[in-house]
Parts: C-alpha cells; structure tokens; sequence
C-alpha cells in the first residue's frame, strides 16, 4: 500500500519507518527543508535505538522516501496518517490542534482518490470528526474517510513497541476504512497481535486514559516512597509487594523524581481540560498533576538537605537529564524543575548524560556539561542520579568518593542502595522511599 505520513518527529518518523518495514511505500512529508535534507542524507534526528539501521534499510529498498512536497506524497495515496505535534496550548491546558486542521486542510487539497485520513496524534475525543469536517469543507468532493489510531511507543523502546504491541487501537465510522486499517496492520494480524477495532470517539479516549492511568501509577508510587521514607519502610520493597499482585503488576511502579516526557504531562492535563469542559472534572487526574509538580520540588529539598541545607558555591555533579533513559527527550524532565533551582541557589552544576546534551544546552542554562563520570565528580560536594542509564548503574563508586571533595550522594532513582554507599565511603546518601544515612534534617 502507498502511505503518506505527514511529521517526521518521534512518531511519524518511527510510524513511518516501521510501516515501510511491513513492505508498505512510504513517503514521510515533513515542511522543514533542513529536516527532509537531514534525513535524506540518512541522518536521524532523535535519539531512539535502532532506528537509524532500520530507516537505512528501507530506504535502500525503496519502500521509504521523504520529502517536502505534500501534495505529491498524499496523490495515490491509500491512506494518510497525521502525526503532527499537538503540544500543550499555553495558558489553558488544550491539546493545540493547530497543527492538526492545518495538515487536514493541506491533505484535502493534494487528495486525489479515495484515502482514509488517519489521525496518529494524540487528539481530545472529537478530534477526527472535525477533521472530517474541515477535509469535506475545504474538498466537498473529496471521497475519504477517517480513522483514529492512537500510538503507545514508548521512547528507547519504540521500534519493539510498534513491531510487538500489547494492541493497536483503530477507530473508524464504516468497514471500507476498517478494511484498509486492516490492511495496513496485516502483518501483525498475521502474527495474532490484538487489532482492536472501535468507534472514534472509543479510540481517542482509549490513549488519555491510558496514560493517565500511568501517570497515576507512577504518582501513587512515587507518594507512597514519601510516606516510606517517615515510616521506615522500604518503597523498592513494598512495590515488589506490590507488583506480585496480578491484578496491579510490577510495571510503572519504580519510585523517582516524578514522570516527565512528551506524553504523560500533556495528556494527563488535556484529560483534565476535557472533563472541565465537559462539566465532569477529573479528579483523580487533577490531583496527580499537582502531586507530581509537588515531588518534583521535594526531590530539591533533598538535594539541599545533603549538602547541608544551601546549595550556593557547592559543585554538584548531575548524572542524566533526559526524562528517561534510551532518549534524548528532554520534555517535561524533572532536571528541568531540579536542575534551575540548583543553579538558581548558587550551585555550580556539571552535567554527564549520553544524549541529553543537545537539547540539555539550550534548556538548562549555566551548567556545565561533561563526558565522563568521572572528571564531572572530581572535587565535587555532591553526585545526583537523575536518569537511570545504564551507564550509570555500574560506576566505580570507590573511585569516585576519592575524586570528591565531599562524597555525599542523592540517588533519586533508586539503583544503588545503602549498603553499596556504605561499602564506597560515601559519608551521606539519599535516596526515593528508603532510610537515608549521615543526612541531619
């Protein structure tokens, strides 16, 4: 089948690349002429693993081109997908469709037979009736329809999330599109992964309550490690407790500094907006927005009570400060909450991490950034873990408690323990949800 995909950030590009690794021909339009020239030289711009070899192979076989010329991609076209941004709308918390109807009004123009417009953004419930509508009124003679498949990959791990779902989730109005979605998802068919079939309006839900059910888990943790941490309980332990329970799993249950990145702080607030607008608040959702700003905060107190209640002239090495491992997304971090507040309290603040650099330097003003663990901790008065590379889970902790000048640790992702501080010397440790030692609140 011809697809046309229209954005080529993290999800069209990935959608893209994976559907022409089906054996489809796809044509990726992005309006950026830097971009397109970017990814036709073969250049990949976002961090995910994998991605890059995949995208080589399928444009050597053909199957995979892009461009800038939209209309050229969408005629012959069987279906087009709509993967552009649909960012927070500032000041009231809306998922901004401008993007969105922009692209709805372009493809209108360009079609030239019967397509099926698929929206792959995440769009609020009624998105894809009003792209139908805004397609018919700019191309009345338009013969289309509209569907609604929402993406569930998860950054670091995308490529296995779209070739090995848990479901895909297509909504659509008739069987002429659901033969097509049908068609396009076949070889997972094949392969008896879960081809979900609903209404739109079904659809577009299915993906904010998802992840604001994640969100919620991830929250509910996280406050529990609060508690914990008065109690004397150890939060790793009682999520383990947890997690062997089948009815509320272990995943997502991982105490931190709060979740971040491009989904769950936009959908959760767009989930919100909705029910406002619909005269039925979220409540549950509201409050997971406000407890996850509020721990992001409390992960500060945390910084600042280790190095003795004031941050000003101390180094304070930072070790990850994309939202996540495996990603070089910086939307939404939690550093971007920590790591101002250090600089802004007087620290001076080294920053190691694989792939955050090159967002990190214009979103984190005033530090400084390092390759190595290692140089970044020389002389330091503190190292704070905030990213869970894998790099950072087997560092030489003995070497680096010599290296510092006051060897004190705050390991906001839990993948040390005290035992392992203890044993390096480390004259003071704090962690998520555990005991701290050598700390005087």
């Amino acid at each position: 089948m011809k697809i046309a995909m229209i954005g080529t950030g993290y999800v069209g590009l990935v959608s893209g690349v994976c559907f022409s690794d089906f054996g489809h021909d796809v044509v990726c339009v992005d309006k950026d002429p830097k971009k397109v020239e970017m990814l036709e030289r073969g250049e990949v711009p976002i961090y995910e693993p994998g991605l890059d070899d995949l995208m080589a192979k399928n444009v050597a076989a053909g199957r995979l081109s892009f461009t800038g010329d939209l209309k050229a991609a969408v005629d012959g076209a069987e279906a087009v997908f709509i993967a552009v941004g649909t960012p927070t709308r500032r000041g009231d918390g809306h998922a901004d469709l401008t993007y969105v109807m922009a692209a709805a009004a372009e493809i209108a123009d360009a079609l030239t037979g019967y397509a099926v417009i698929v929206t792959k953004s995440t769009v609020p419930v009624g998105t894809n009736r009003q792209v139908k509508q805004a397609v018919h009124k700019a191309n009345p003679e338009a013969d289309f329809d509209v569907a609604s498949n929402p993406e569930f990959l998860r950054e670091g791990a995308a490529i296995d999330d779209f070739m090995r779902p848990d479901r895909v989730v297509v909504g659509v109005q008739n069987d002429r599109a659901a033969d097509v979605m049908n068609q396009i998802y076949r070889p997972l068919y094949l392969r008896d992964f879960p081809i979900m079939t609903t209404d739109l309006e079904s659809a577009e839900m299915i993906k904010y309550a998802a992840n604001a059910f994640l969100a919620t888990k991830i929250t509910f943790i996280n406050e529990i490690a609060a508690l914990c941490e008065r109690t004397g309980a150890d939060v790793k332990t009682v999520s383990q407790g947890m997690g062997l329970d089948g009815r509320i799993g272990n995943k997502f249950l991982h105490a931190g500094p709060g979740y971040g990145g491009s989904c769950f702080p936009k959908d959760t607030q767009a989930l919100a907006r909705m029910g406002q607008d619909h005269s039925m608040p979220m409540q549950l959702t509201e409050t997971v927005i406000k407890v996850n700003d509020e721990i992001k905060r409390r992960m500060i107190d945390k910084v600042v009570d280790l190095c003795g209640g004031k941050v000003n002239g101390k180094i304070i090495a930072i070790l990850g400060v994309t939202f996540k491992p495996n990603t070089d997304d910086m939307r939404d971090s939690p550093s971007l909450t920590i790591v101002p507040a250090l600089v802004g309290g007087g620290a001076k603040v080294r920053v190691v991490d694989p792939q955050g650099r090159r967002e990190g330097e214009a979103l984190l003003p005033g530090v400084n950034w390092f390759e190595d663990v290692y140089k970044a901790t020389q002389n330091a008065d503190a190292v704070v873990i905030l990213t869970e590379w894998n790099e950072f889970r087997a560092l030489d902790l003995k070497r680096i408690v010599k290296r510092m000048a006051t060897p004190v640790m705050a390991d906001l992702r839990n993948i040390y323990s005290q035992k392992d501080a203890k044993r390096a010397g480390f004259l003071a440790y704090t962690s998520v949800g555990r005991e701290d030692y050598g700390i005087d609140h």
